[in-house]
């Protein structure tokens, strides 16, 4: 009963702004992305709500297809982070449901049974024999409106002299 509320104090865990800081001269943009790999084959999920249930259940937000998941085998939560005034997000993975009950084979990341883990990129996640997702962080940078990429306008110029003509 004590491992249920400490597993609710993980998910509920959150409770700040998730805003953006647009006054940055270039904007760092995240892609959360899990890949799935089940007895149905590989599903690729971009993540960007709050509260994802993963499992075998049909109402599940990520279906897993093997008699070796639970029903609700997983819950992701995504949480707030701050890095040098910059908030963004990450996303935490908890076994079992988001009330707390755990799932009957529970979750080995990265080759450890863990109950709870904050996801790094190509983190490995395994719910029961063959079914495994991979998570990915994509960062990439962007210029904000009314600046200019540098190399949008690189060009070559020849100097005539460099192009002789051979003459016979």
């Amino acid at each position: 009963m004590a491992e249920n509320r400490s597993k609710q104090i993980l998910i509920n865990n959150s409770s700040s702004d998730c805003s953006s800081d647009l006054s940055m001269a270039v904007e760092t943009h995240e892609s959360h992305i899990l890949i799935v790999e089940d007895d149905q084959g590989r599903k690729e999920f971009t993540l960007e709500r709050p509260l994802y249930s993963i499992g075998r259940d049909r109402e599940c937000d990520i279906r897993l297809v093997s008699q070796f998941v639970s029903r609700r085998h997983a819950t992701l939560v995504r949480l707030p982070r701050n890095d040098n005034g910059n908030d963004r997000y990450y996303y935490r993975i908890v076994d079992g449901d988001a009330k707390g009950k755990p799932s009957s084979n529970g979750l080995m990341i990265n080759g450890r049974k863990i109950a709870a883990h904050d996801l790094k990129n190509e983190d490995e996640i395994v719910f029961g024999p063959q079914v495994r997702a991979i998570y990915y962080l994509l960062k990439r940078e962007t210029i904000p409106p009314g600046q200019t990429d540098a190399s949008e306008y690189d060009i070559t110029l020849i100097n005539p002299g460099m192009t002789e003509d051979i003459e016979d």
